[in-house]
């Protein structure tokens, strides 16, 4: 078994085409970056950290997070790579693995991280393979780590992945890609799947 695993949230992003923090955006009584920051505190990761940048003020005033420990990346505007690459020095000295979550993906599960946890002792990349394509959390051993320090720019991970450089082993996990805030149709489409949920419940 993987013996320590850091979770990293990706929240520092500037939300320039919602014109207002998406970390604040309400979703079920609290912000939605407050929803990640609770599923990855309560699920089997050893350590949590939150990369915040955008509103980054307001982000600090309004989020509870707990035992997280918060870095503010200053290169927000660059891309969220800028943003793994941030919090990299941060990471515990202990850690094997590394799961990479977004701040704005409420719909990721606890169940999903232990999945993307327990599949760090056999491949260097994870990745997740929902009912209609591959999505987060990602999955990265400490081998991988050099290469997450040089990412630039947005998508890089996914170009990492996607290089051939490591053999990436996917998690079948049920339903649909987790919805996350770009737009305010986004956001929208979050809200109406979550009422829908909760009527079939």
């Amino acid at each position: 078994m993987t013996s320590f695993v850091t979770g990293l949230v990706l929240g520092a992003g500037s939300s320039s085409r919602l014109g207002e923090p998406k970390q604040l955006l309400d979703y079920r009584g609290r912000p939605l970056l407050q929803a990640v920051v609770e599923t990855a505190l309560s699920s089997r990761l050893d350590q949590v950290i939150v990369a915040i940048g955008g509103a980054a003020p307001a982000v600090r005033e309004a989020i509870d997070f707990g035992s997280a420990v918060v870095v503010e990346n200053v290169a927000y505007t660059t891309g969220c790579s800028s943003s793994i690459v941030a919090a990299l020095d941060r990471v515990d000295e202990r850690a094997d693995g590394l799961v990479l979550l977004l701040g704005d993906q409420p719909g990721v599960t606890i169940e999903t991280i232990g999945a993307v946890i327990d599949q760090l002792d056999n491949q260097p990349l994870i990745v997740c393979r929902y009912d209609d394509g591959r999505g987060h959390p990602f999955g990265f051993a400490r081998s991988v780590f050099a290469d997450l320090a040089g990412l630039q720019g947005d998508k890089a991970v996914w170009k990492l992945l996607e290089s051939g450089r490591y053999p990436v082993d996917e998690v079948a996990r049920p339903g649909p890609v987790p919805l996350d805030v770009d737009t305010w149709d986004d956001y929208r489409r979050l809200l109406a799947t979550e009422a829908t949920e909760g009527t079939a419940r």
